[in-house]
């Protein structure tokens, strides 16, 4: 079986613990994380070590950082895509056994029509030219992490409100199509969910004890594993805990 989750810890520094303990009972094979916020050199290779996972890792002071904690080595890995001269570290593919894991951070956009819109639109243009190139060399493929958009309507609270506002898009959604169509799979729609289940919840306006979140959150993999897939969910459990991270882990399991 091979368990894999996605996280965006939101200051890793911060969240470190709750990493550690999430790791303990959850207990993944693969956890990608976004928003580690950390310079490379400052990277807890050691203690993620100790609690039995490798690390490969992208970083940058205060914002951003991605990295892929993995029960054996990762290899292969890859930070810069061509057509993005970026230096937010918001990307990170390696191989881990024999499937190749796609971590990102998707460019949240600001708002719909600013530059760091037209921004986010340009840079998931090259990462899905990115994708498609993978998806030719392997044939399993994961692509995860903090998408920063809400594929449906279903996705989202409340769906009037949001529409046409940033996260939920028709560009942004048609961008993600997109990448979907090169063969991938949203593996949390592979299953029934219970309705009005969410990835994220703003810290302000006690959003997530009423529950107005969004689905942002995604791991999308090839065919030979959505095939394969045997459960994907959410675990709010540690959006419960004390200084937590405004997302949730969200998890896919393959046999």
């Amino acid at each position: 079986m091979l368990k894999v989750a996605s996280w965006n810890v939101n200051s890793l520094n911060v969240r470190l613990p709750h990493v550690l303990a999430w790791c303990d009972t959850a207990r993944p094979d693969i956890l990608a994380l976004q928003e580690t916020k950390l310079t490379d050199d400052r990277f807890p290779v050691d203690a993620l070590l100790e609690a039995g996972y490798h690390s490969v890792y992208s970083g940058q002071k205060t914002y951003n950082g991605v990295a892929i904690l993995s029960r054996e080595p990762a290899i292969d890995s890859v930070t810069d895509i061509d057509g993005l001269d970026d230096p937010q570290r918001r990307i990170l593919a390696a191989t881990i056994g024999d499937a190749r894991i796609i971590n990102l951070y998707v460019v949240n956009g600001s708002e719909v029509g600013s530059e760091k819109y037209a921004y986010k639109l340009h840079w998931l243009e090259q990462v899905s030219r990115f994708v498609a190139g993978e998806m030719q060399k392997f044939d399993k493929v994961i692509v995860l992490g903090d998408f920063n958009i809400a594929p449906e309507d279903r996705d989202v609270h409340d769906p009037e409100a949001w529409h046409e506002r940033i996260l939920c898009s028709t560009p942004e959604r048609e961008a993600l199509q997109k990448i979907l169509s090169f063969g991938l799979s949203d593996t949390f729609r592979l299953f029934e969910q219970e309705e009005r289940t969410w990835s994220w919840w703003d810290y302000r306006m006690a959003a997530f004890r009423r529950n107005l979140g969004l689905r942002i959150d995604l791991v999308l993999a090839s065919k030979v594993l959505a095939d394969n897939c045997t459960a994907a969910y959410i675990d709010k459990e540690p959006r419960r805990q004390e200084r937590p991270s405004d997302h949730a882990p969200v998890i896919a399991e393959f046999h």
